[in-house]
């Protein structure tokens, strides 16, 4: 047949060579790799045979040197490391089929906007608590969402909850308040405008008394749903600054 053209073969070779360096943990058993069972029985001495074979001497096609098999073999697990780090991560309501329930269906809507920074919610949720007290919060989607596995409540084996360690929480029974900032906003605590949320990174108000407009770039959603008492959300885009 017709011969290759050189530099397709060497193109070819040195991707076959980034594969080797990955299928071996350690240059010795590459260099073994190398080595038939005829070697070392004519050799009687497998250092000699890894000699041989580094020296290029013996063993099937060209041979790494150990400095080049360390660099290939570094350059090969930084392209893995950095493909996996890169790779879309699974989303936790993927597959699920949420069309019976509206809050769910609308976090699965927000999921992939919300871990890539697109778009900032907090989730007002109330409801009653396992002791049957009313409770009820705002929730920071994102921060959740990196802080918790969200499979088991996009699953429905677990419900969705205010926590004490959310944006804010209140248990309508005790009359147990909390608030806390979280990564992406600050709780500002005016008793004029009540309850306001500050986005960190755009320095946007999120106002999120019913009777007053959200504010900028910033939408109230109310959600029509038996699955809790009452759930609103306020979805933020946040503008980077430049």
């Amino acid at each position: 047949g017709k011969r290759a053209k050189p530099t397709a073969m060497a193109e070819a070779d040195l991707t076959d060579f980034a594969d080797d360096a990955l299928k071996f943990d350690t240059y010795e058993q590459y260099l073994d790799s190398q080595i038939s069972p005829m070697d070392i029985y004519y050799l009687e001495d497998q250092d000699l045979a890894r000699d041989l074979v580094e020296l290029g001497y013996r063993g099937s096609g060209e041979t790494l040197k150990r400095e080049e098999f360390e660099a290939r073999k570094k350059a090969a697990e930084e392209a893995k490391a950095s493909k996996l780090r890169n790779a879309p991560k699974k989303l936790a309501s993927a597959d699920k089929d949420l069309s019976h329930f509206p809050f769910l269906h609308s976090l699965a809507e927000r999921e992939d906007l919300v871990r890539n920074g697109k778009l900032t919610s907090i989730i007002f949720l109330r409801d009653k608590n396992s002791k049957g007290q009313e409770v009820s919060g705002y929730i920071d989607y994102a921060h959740r969402l990196k802080s918790e596995d969200f499979e088991p409540y996009f699953d429905r084996k677990k419900k969705l909850m205010p926590k004490p360690s959310d944006l804010s929480y209140y248990n309508w029974e005790t009359q147990h308040s909390t608030s806390n900032s979280t990564p992406n906003f600050q709780v500002i605590a005016d008793n004029e405008a009540g309850l306001l949320f500050k986005n960190k990174r755009d320095r946007k108000v999120i106002n999120v008394d019913p009777k007053s407009l959200p504010g900028d770039n910033s939408r109230r959603i109310e959600i029509k749903t038996n699955e809790y008492a009452q759930v609103v959300i306020y979805d933020h885009v946040t503008r980077r600054k430049t």
